[in-house]
């Protein structure tokens, strides 16, 4: 018999916040977020990731249901274990009310359960071809665009029959999507963000003797929009959902100018997509050395170059971050970000404690 929905609600906020109090270190930087800091972490926890979980639990019954079991057993993956992808994912349901918060996290759980559901495919599937890649993709295209007809998304690999289970959650995040008064304001941006996902999948996962000369050549193509990157950074910042979610919260509000809508991206794509996944790797790049995969903080010439790119776009996009009309939220979010990340176990494991130290000095 499995668990009952408020057991799985109380497992998750007992988890986070062993997740987010177990260090002293992590304990001192949320509070020198301040007394708004303090109020925010404590209504994401206790209000924010309960609602994800809840969503998730209902998404785990279909994925649970999936005919194929190579398929089923990703499907359930994806979500067992990384569940926090989408309650970080909804971070910025924290500022907002009632069912607009509501309808906002369903959607961000449909959606992210599809990026964790295809990076699964991807990395974990044996004899997934690139072209299985591309085609996979189409479902995030469609999940964000209403105006596609949903597509064969299994035509080219894996095979088996998962049930509808992904073209469902590419209806969920339509409907969601339909729901929102300025979804048509920011839906060429959404596609714009998700063509660049859906790229950097197809690369980063080519032969290992050419991914790093293939991102490379990718990046000189769109150097000329995104000047100032190197070419790493560039498909870090390709790899985040954050710019979606952000421009998602910006579709919830009842009035929204385009040039919000600029600026919320000007922050979020490179800036906080690209700190968001080298943060990621920052703290993977044992596991990835130990597995053979590709890592983008591995590709700075060293850990002091590293270092300095890191907190030369922590800064930056801070600044950025600061001149927005809605600052106080997606600086919470970032701050949020760079705290869970920098003193999360691994880093003390890996012995990057004076790294990590130097990178929240950015924060300031």
């Amino acid at each position: 018999m499995g668990s009952s929905i408020p057991d799985v609600l109380r497992r998750d906020v007992r988890r986070t916040l062993k997740t987010v109090f177990r260090r002293p270190t992590r304990l001192r930087r949320l509070i020198s977020l301040g007394p708004r800091g303090w109020l925010a972490t404590a209504r994401f926890v206790g209000s924010v990731i309960p609602r994800a979980s809840r969503e998730l639990t209902a998404i785990r019954v279909r994925a649970a249901a999936i005919p194929d079991l190579a398929l089923r057993e990703q499907a359930l993956a994806s979500i067992d274990q990384k569940a926090y992808h989408v309650q970080g994912g909804a971070i910025l349901a924290t500022f907002l009310r009632g069912d607009v918060a509501t309808r906002y996290i369903a959607i961000v759980a449909a959606i992210e359960t599809i990026y964790d559901y295809l990076d699964n495919l991807c990395d974990r599937l044996p004899g997934v071809s690139e072209q299985a890649f591309a085609t996979l993709h189409l479902s995030l295209l469609d999940a964000l665009d209403d105006r596609r007809p949903p597509g064969a998304y299994y035509a080219d690999g894996p095979p088996g029959d998962d049930g509808g289970y992904l073209s469902g959650l590419v209806e969920s995040a339509r409907t969601g999507l339909r729901s929102l008064p300025n979804y048509t304001a920011v839906r060429d941006r959404l596609i714009d963000v998700a063509r660049y996902y859906a790229e950097l999948q197809v690369l980063k996962h080519g032969p290992a003797a050419t991914r790093e000369a293939a991102c490379g050549a990718w990046y000189a193509r769109n150097r000329e929009r995104f000047p100032g990157l190197a070419w790493w950074e560039f498909a870090a910042a390709c790899g985040s959902s954050l710019p979606v979610f952000a421009l998602i919260e910006l579709a919830a509000r009842e009035q929204l100018a385009p040039a919000e809508i600029e600026a919320t991206m000007g922050a979020y794509f490179p800036g906080v997509s690209a700190i968001h996944i080298l943060l990621d790797y920052f703290i993977d790049q044992a596991e990835d050395r130990e597995h053979g995969e590709l890592n983008f903080v591995a590709c700075y010439p060293s850990r002091a170059a590293a270092v300095s790119g890191l907190g030369r776009l922590v800064r930056s996009t801070l600044a950025h971050v600061r001149t927005l009309g809605g600052a106080t939220r997606h600086g919470f979010l970032l701050q949020a970000m760079c705290v869970f990340y920098l003193t999360h176990p691994k880093v003390f494991e890996q012995h990057l404690d004076r790294e990590s130290a130097a990178l929240l000095t950015a924060l300031r």
